[in-house]
């Protein structure tokens, strides 16, 4: 609550430094930038709760289902390319996790751009209650899910109604100046910072209670209490969020937003930021190295982050318990280094870091992979926190120093996509090699590959400092 104080008195100072506006304007805008802050908060929450249930959660489905279950029929399409490739049956449910992982990225990738199209024309408020339905749904769902069919569609109504998060971001666009937007922005990521350090753990809390799985439905109770918060954020959003977006600003025709939604779906568009108007050759180059280099980034980390669950839970026998410890100490590591360092750093010096970012998680995943004890994993898991907290958030800051005023939010709102699409396609590929060739040798490729992303970096000097 401490934490929530500051920020909101923060953004209340941001807004009242606006030019030309009202006490009862500056009032409304920072009423709304409070209610997206705790809408996000029990958002992500809920969200979070599922991470380290998740490798338990597999191996549930895979005993319980009969032999029309969808888990079966997957297994058995998958039957013959386990024998060629003489992968270790304990190692499927990391493919199905890897399957999961990128089908809900995929369809946020899709949903986002959508959503933020039809709220152009029919609302911001309208929209984010939709969003919250669904989100809702996706979880009684989840809890009503006796078998792994059930628990796919809880997974696909989550991930299409994602679009709450972009929302958010919209939302705060519109009520916050140019010059107060970054600060105000610095919420969301402040949101996830909490989600991450205490949703996993009223996960494992909840299963823990459930005596560690013995209990045949285990899952019904972090699920109903991941609806239980979901509901009470559909509630808030809809007696205390504000419409932001009036009439007369809306796009005239839904046709005009689908089609420009279409520039962050098209992956050809996006790594060319053709949506993007009004830039030099200068600046359209920085932005598709920059682009380049983050998609490849996260393509590499989102695998391998997502597998890390299971090379836990298979290589050590984490725990959903030992798990949620594990994404706290990330959490709170990462905050640490985001609330005392990071936001911190100088302008000119944000280029510095956010390659230093990058070549941190090479040796960060060496460790993972080729841990034996458990020492050697949480000195990888610690670099890799601090890497994280840095590399992102210094390419994002370097991606909004470019381009006109008017155009940021398309540049980001690109660069979102990118990054969702490569969340989209990481996990599966990390999944399929972690299950064929296992987890050192995918995590030593991966740690390979990720020479590469500094290395296109490096080439957007000369061209910022022109």
């Amino acid at each position: 609550m401490e934490i929530k104080k500051r920020v909101v008195k923060v953004v209340d100072e941001n807004i009242n430094n606006n030019n030309g506006e009202s006490n009862d304007n500056v009032f409304n805008n920072s009423n709304v930038v409070s209610v997206v802050f705790r809408s996000l908060i029990l958002d992500l929450l809920a969200f979070t709760m599922i991470l380290p249930l998740l490798p338990a959660l597999l191996d549930h489905y895979k005993n319980v289902d009969d032999e029309r279950g969808l888990y079966t029929f997957i297994q058995k399409q998958i039957n013959g390319i386990q024998s060629y490739l003489n992968a270790p049956d304990r190692f499927s449910s990391v493919l199905f996790g890897g399957f999961l992982g990128s089908m809900y990225s995929f369809l946020q990738f899709l949903g986002m751009p959508i959503v933020g199209a039809l709220s152009d024309v029919y609302g911001r408020k309208l929209m984010m209650i939709i969003c919250l339905c669904g989100i809702s749904l996706s979880y009684l769902l989840w809890g009503l899910s006796h078998n792994f069919g059930i628990f796919v569609l809880s997974r696909f109504i989550g991930g299409i109604s994602k679009g709450n998060i972009s929302l958010s971001m919209a939302i705060i666009s519109d009520v916050t100046e140019p010059k107060t937007r970054g600060k105000s922005m610095a919420l969301v990521g402040i949101a996830f910072s909490i989600g991450f350090i205490i949703g996993p753990m009223i996960g494992v809390i909840f299963s823990k209670i459930s005596g560690e799985h013995k209990d045949t439905y285990w899952y019904t109770y972090p699920a109903l209490f991941a609806f239980f918060l979901s509901l009470s954020d559909l509630i808030y959003v809809i007696y205390c969020l504000e419409e932001t977006l009036p009439v007369k600003r809306r796009a005239k025709s839904l046709a005009c937003g689908i089609s420009g939604a279409m520039i962050y779906i098209n992956p050809v568009d996006l790594f060319q930021f053709n949506g993007v108007t009004g830039l030099d050759k200068n600046e359209l180059k920085c932005l598709r190295t920059l682009g380049r280099s983050y998609f490849l980034y996260l393509f590499v980390y989102s695998g391998l982050e997502f597998t890390l669950t299971f090379l836990t839970h298979h290589a050590f026998g984490f725990t959903s318990m030992e798990q949620g410890y594990m994404f706290l100490a990330i959490g709170f590591t990462m905050s640490i280094i985001q609330g005392g360092f990071v936001r911190r750093i100088p302008q000119n010096k944000t280029k510095f870091y956010a390659q230093l970012g990058l070549w941190m998680i090479i040796p960060a995943f060496v460790f993972i992979g080729i841990a034996f004890t458990i020492k050697l994993l949480y000195i990888g898991v610690f670099i890799f926190s601090v890497s994280t907290a840095m590399a992102v958030t210094c390419m994002m800051t370097l991606v909004t120093s470019i381009g006109p005023e008017n155009q940021k939010g398309t540049i980001t709102g690109i660069f979102r996509s990118l990054g969702a699409l490569a969340r989209a396609c990481g996990p599966i590929i990390a999944s399929l090699a972690f299950w064929s060739i296992g987890s050192t040798t995918t995590y030593l490729i991966g740690a390979i590959v990720l020479i590469v992303p500094p290395l296109i970096l490096q080439r957007v000097d000369t061209n910022l400092n022109k």
